[in-house]
């Protein structure tokens, strides 16, 4: 596998990480109080630090996907618990309304999985880059080098004398590349041949343990802000709720148990990328957030719209059509629409049965509609005799029907 992990993963981490140990080193040689710059624990510190930061910009766009994917799949849970009842019985439609699920709402499992699949490799080559500079001992894969020769091998981009200045820095007074747990005789690595230790394993405690306890903390945070946006459908899930707890409380626990195993570099790494993640992970719920707020005031502002105004009566769609259609050209029967035809001499009339309008007198001659009573002669209708003001009209009474 190394064809693949070297040129793909390996060299182009320790690239990055030399190229910022070179515009470190620049930038302390500029300073009087800083001595030796190439083997200054803190510019090699700020080098792996801004290592994390570079890879860790990189990763944002996937990271943020994750998020984002993680959000659209508790939206979708209900629904897919509801096809799952409706289709327990047949797996076949199940799957093929849980791909329309998935298409009508953008959903992509796998590319959900993959910024996942990203971080990984990165995190591991970042890990193997790091232990790499001292190949003392046979842990995580080294390969037993003697002291003499693990000062004189180079590590992918760093050459041989690059590799002396990193396992010259100190950080505080413990070697960047050295860990609670290392055999006294891989000390031998951090010195020159035949040299003296300037160092003890009580300075390396005293700087890996801090950096221990702030990274388990960290995890923690991380965990918490993360289950704090978890829906109650998700956190109510029995599988959800195990890895919840592991979350919180074994991986914090997990770093302090397995952290007197970790080079002091990476102990900067874990620090580093779990202060990353705390402040990404804020930005981008916040985000989210606004964008959230943003989507439900413009669906306010197009009910709002859409809802009668005060004082004005609401248009009904068939009155709507009818007023939309040209005058003289609307069809007879046609519900609504009010139009005027001619006849027999070109007077108009209403269609349909509506009303005549007031003072509209009949072209002499005209026959009369179905159901409609000759007008008297002069255009006028005939009409019964009235009776003396006072009187009242009696009352037809109606014949009931047997």
């Amino acid at each position: 596998m190394s064809f693949i992990t070297d040129p793909l993963v390996y060299y182009p981490i320790s690239g990055i990480l030399w190229f910022w140990h070179k515009i470190f080193a620049f930038l302390g040689g500029l300073l009087p109080w800083v001595n030796n710059a190439d083997s200054n624990g803190i510019i090699w510190a700020l080098s792996v630090i801004f290592l994390v930061v570079t890879l860790r910009i990189m990763l944002f766009w996937p990271a943020a996907k994750q998020i984002r994917f993680s959000r659209k799949m508790q939206e979708m849970q209900p629904r897919m618990k509801e096809l799952q009842k409706r289709y327990k019985n047949d797996r076949e439609k199940l799957a093929v309304e849980t791909r329309k699920l998935q298409k009508s709402e953008g959903f992509n499992p796998l590319l959900g999985c993959l910024p996942m699949f990203i971080q990984i490799p990165v995190f591991l080559g970042l890990f193997h880059v790091l232990r790499s500079f001292n190949r003392m001992g046979t842990q995580f894969n080294a390969l037993g080098m003697t002291a003499e020769e693990t000062r004189n091998t180079g590590n992918y981009v760093f050459s041989a004398d690059e590799v002396q200045s990193f396992l010259d820095a100190r950080l505080f007074g413990a070697p960047l590349s050295s860990f609670i747990s290392q055999p006294v005789e891989q000390f031998q690595a951090f010195v020159e041949p035949g040299a003296m230790l300037d160092f003890a394993r009580w300075n390396i405690l005293l700087v890996a343990i801090p950096l221990m306890v702030v990274s388990a903390v960290t995890t923690h945070l991380n965990a918490r802000v993360s289950l704090s946006h978890q829906s109650p459908q998700a956190a109510a899930n029995p599988q959800a709720k195990i890895m919840n707890q592991l979350m919180l409380w074994a991986f914090p626990i997990g770093i302090l148990v397995t952290g007197a195993f970790w080079p002091m570099a990476i102990l900067v790494y874990m620090v580093t990328n779990n202060l990353w993640t705390l402040a990404q992970q804020y930005y981008l719920y916040e985000k989210m957030a606004k964008e959230d707020d943003a989507a439900a005031l413009q669906r306010r502002e197009e009910q709002k719209s859409l809802a009668p105004k005060v004082g004005v009566k609401p248009v009904k769609a068939k009155n709507a059509r009818a007023a939309g259609s040209a005058q003289g050209s609307a069809p007879r029967g046609q519900e609504g629409a009010t139009s005027t035809i001619e006849v027999d001499g070109g007077v108009p009339s209403a269609a349909d049965g509506e009303a005549a309008p007031v003072g509209a007198a009949p072209t002499p001659g005209a026959k009369p509609r179905p159901g409609q009573k000759p007008h008297a002669p002069g255009g006028q209708r005939s009409r019964p005799a009235q009776k003396a003001s006072g009187s009242k009209p009696k009352s037809k009474k109606k014949k009931k029907k047997r």
